[in-house]
């Protein structure tokens, strides 16, 4: 047993001081006690917060970000981004996505995501057809993910058209498409394999409505089902304005009540941006259980809109943030974006926060906590007995937490911190950063700076 002992930690109960943390040798904690001697444990020197889950991820968009930045004749919108992003994953092999991905994943711990929730959708080969191994590309990142020692949850996609109906799919999304009955294969196979894993979780992604036809949507809801009822099953939704219109001309009704009206959305689902929701739309997907994955850089870097975010927060919905394209690797700023937003169509302050003087930061970082760890499925997002330990130290001498105590620490972290003042990072009672500095981090970057300057030409 491992002994850690903090000044002061923020707890499922709110910050505690004198906090003793007692881990077991598979990296749970297996109990918490505040008011308690340090006596025979390992001093962390700073405020310990949970490590924070990053839901949604699509790795090898972080090779790309920053490339994208040019508006055409026709000006720049979502559709013309993602010409882009087909053109660029045209080329990737294996090899590159799990070098792209180690980079991102090293960047992602040192800021502070300690799970990641991996979205994946790039099974075939470059002419389209499927690879001899089915599951190479989930190998891949699951070598990434080891490598830098982040949690994941993997979500292999399912993707077999280009729009509303079942519209036949495009030459640039071959590298996407697998049957139902092959993608649910592949998922057991992965759920077999890593059944023993501490740290890695198994679910399914079926890509949109625009992506998945209704009759496969139920078939693969069906079969996930049966391998983990309990599985996390994430899907993108209402992101566009044009993907509503385009719905409701199909369908009669906009996107997300199609799916509450067909689907039994649960607590096990994560719906994806769900930028365009109505009213209505809003009190049924709260009611649900199921958690909204809100990626607040990247829905800014797309132009996508601005999701009701106090309005679903004041009915009860579940909400956690994902870092997407990786245009930005930093739940700090994500957290930041997302209060901001809200300020400035509001013109008011202090959006996520209810109750008199109640601390912004503080609300939006565990509410952040608790919907990730819900959508990813994993024990991970509390300092408490039966939680991973996952666990961020900060430095107390950091400018921006310097005189700081409690609510004042998180509030000054995420309005006015940066991810250097993150010292130390345990995932699954293993330090993987220890004053900013990841082991792995010059042997990553060599072979992504390798493999970059081969793809970007």
């Amino acid at each position: 047993m491992t002994a850690l002992f903090a000044e002061t930690a923020l707890l499922p109960e709110g910050w505690a001081d004198d906090v003793r943390l007692t881990l077991g040798p598979s990296g749970i904690i297996a109990s918490v006690e505040h008011g308690a001697e340090s006596t025979g444990a390992e001093r962390l020197g700073g405020p310990a917060l949970p490590g924070m889950p990053n839901l949604h991820s699509h790795a090898f968009q972080r090779a790309m970000a920053g490339l994208t930045e040019r508006a055409g004749p026709a000006g720049d919108d979502f559709w013309s981004w993602r010409e882009t992003m087909y053109r660029f994953l045209a080329v990737l092999e294996p090899e590159d996505v799990r070098a792209i991905a180690a980079q991102l994943y090293v960047e992602m711990v040192k800021a502070g995501f300690t799970t990641v929730g991996e979205f994946h959708y790039l099974h075939n080969g470059r002419d389209g057809r499927p690879y001899g191994d089915r599951s190479i590309m989930c190998d891949a990142l699951v070598e990434a993910a080891t490598e830098s020692g982040i949690g994941m949850t993997l979500l292999p996609v399912l993707y077999q058209a280009s729009g509303f109906g079942g519209i036949a799919p495009t030459a640039a999304q071959r590298r996407f498409l697998a049957t139902t009955e092959t993608l649910l294969g592949m998922v057991a196979d992965l759920m077999q394999r890593h059944r023993m894993s501490p740290t890695l979780r198994i679910g399914l992604a079926p890509h949109s409505l625009r992506a998945v036809a209704p009759e496969a949507l139920a078939a693969v809801t069906a079969g996930l089902r049966c391998l983990d009822a309990s599985a996390p099953l994430h899907l993108h939704i209402a992101e566009q304005a044009a993907e509503v219109e385009q719905c409701i001309a199909w369908s009669g009704q906009r996107p997300i009540a199609w799916l509450l009206d067909r689907a039994a959305v649960d607590r096990t689902w994560c719906l994806v941006h769900a930028t365009h929701i109505d009213d209505e739309e809003t009190a049924r997907l709260a009611a649900s259980g199921a958690v909204v994955g809100l990626c607040p850089t990247t829905e800014a870097n797309l132009g996508d809109g601005f999701f009701p975010f106090p309005e679903f927060a004041s009915v009860g919905g579940a909400w956690g943030i994902g870092s997407d394209s990786h245009v930005s690797v930093n739940p700090i700023e994500e957290l930041r974006w997302l209060e901001y937003g809200q300020r400035l169509l509001a013109r008011r302050r202090a959006r996520a926060a209810a109750g008199a003087k109640a601390a912004t930061g503080t609300a939006l970082w565990s509410a952040a906590l608790a919907g990730g760890r819900q959508a990813l499925a994993q024990p991970i997002g509390r300092l408490a007995a039966g939680e991973r330990a996952d666990i961020l130290v900060l430095d107390p001498d950091s400018p921006s937490l310097c005189g700081r105590t409690r609510d004042d620490i998180v509030n000054s972290l995420v309005f006015a911190g940066d991810p250097s003042a993150i010292r130390d990072v345990m995932i699954a009672g293993s330090w993987v950063v220890r004053a900013r500095h990841h082991a792995a981090e010059a042997s990553v970057l060599a072979r992504y700076r390798k493999t970059i300057n081969r793809l970007v030409v």
